[in-house]
């Protein structure tokens, strides 16, 4: 019997000072990449620095934090290479301390590329830093197959989120948090999906890096009370589910 694979669904892989060897590492694990970008031109970048390698998928990212400076020009660049990409992120709203002063900037940005109807087709993961009920709000209007992408928000909107059809990736930092407890035991298996955030969480000591994503899937079956290959197989079906809601196909 094949062994399903997995996918860290939220990797920075631009940001390791030896990407290529950890993608690597990561294809000799059996595990998928999604190198989320920050903004279209370090998404053309990685693209091309990447070429057509196996085992991994370039994401269309305007991340936040630089969405609140960008300019008319910067949205339509972003617009404009959205039907070259298969995956889309890290895109999404931040109003924590280091985003507040952007506030309606962010705002406008991710409302201009929700309203691409081409967001609908592809899997997106998604920042909500102390934007979350303002986030899922802005999600479930769009009918957008997203992921919230290591979720700290107050656990009254999960349930909101999750009735919206969205799914929550959980990174190595997650299950070492105490603070991230209540909401791992709030979330159905059906929605949950595996990432690292690398190299920004850790796991560990160390920076997390996509193979990390095992040791993810170890705790959650054991939270599950399901052997590891039995949670393997349903964190595969969910990433199936997912790309069928997107209309993409399975990773090379």
């Amino acid at each position: 019997m094949t062994t399903p694979a997995l996918t860290d669904t939220h990797c920075h892989i631009d940001a390791y000072d030896n990407p290529i060897e950890i993608l690597d590492s990561a294809h000799a694990a059996g595990v998928h990449v999604i190198a989320v970008t920050e903004d279209p031109g370090k998404y053309r970048l990685l693209r091309t620095r990447l070429g057509r390698r196996n085992g991994v998928d370039v994401a269309l990212g305007f991340h936040p934090l630089r969405a609140g400076g960008a300019s008319p020009n910067d949205l339509a660049r972003f617009l404009r290479l959205l039907p070259q990409a298969k995956w889309i992120g890290e895109i999404g709203l931040d109003f924590s301390r280091t985003g507040a002063a952007t506030r309606k900037q962010q705002i406008r940005v991710f409302e201009a590329i929700l309203a691409d109807p081409q967001l609908r087709t592809r899997p997106v993961t998604v920042h909500s830093r102390g934007a979350e009920p303002e986030t899922i709000t802005r999600l479930a209007q769009a009918h957008v197959p997203a992921i919230l992408h290591w979720y700290t928000g107050p656990l009254s909107a999960v349930d909101d989120a999750l009735a919206a059809g969205l799914w929550f990736s959980i990174n190595p930092a997650m299950i070492r948090s105490k603070k991230a407890v209540p909401l791992l035991q709030r979330l159905p298996p059906q929605r949950v999906l595996l990432e690292t955030d690398g190299p920004f969480a850790r796991s560990g000591s160390r920076p997390a890096v996509p193979s990390d994503v095992l040791g993810t899937l170890d705790h959650l079956a054991r939270l599950w009370g399901m052997s590891t290959d039995e949670a393997r197989k349903a964190i595969a079906q969910n990433e199936q589910r997912l790309r069928c809601t997107a209309g993409e196909p399975p990773p090379a």
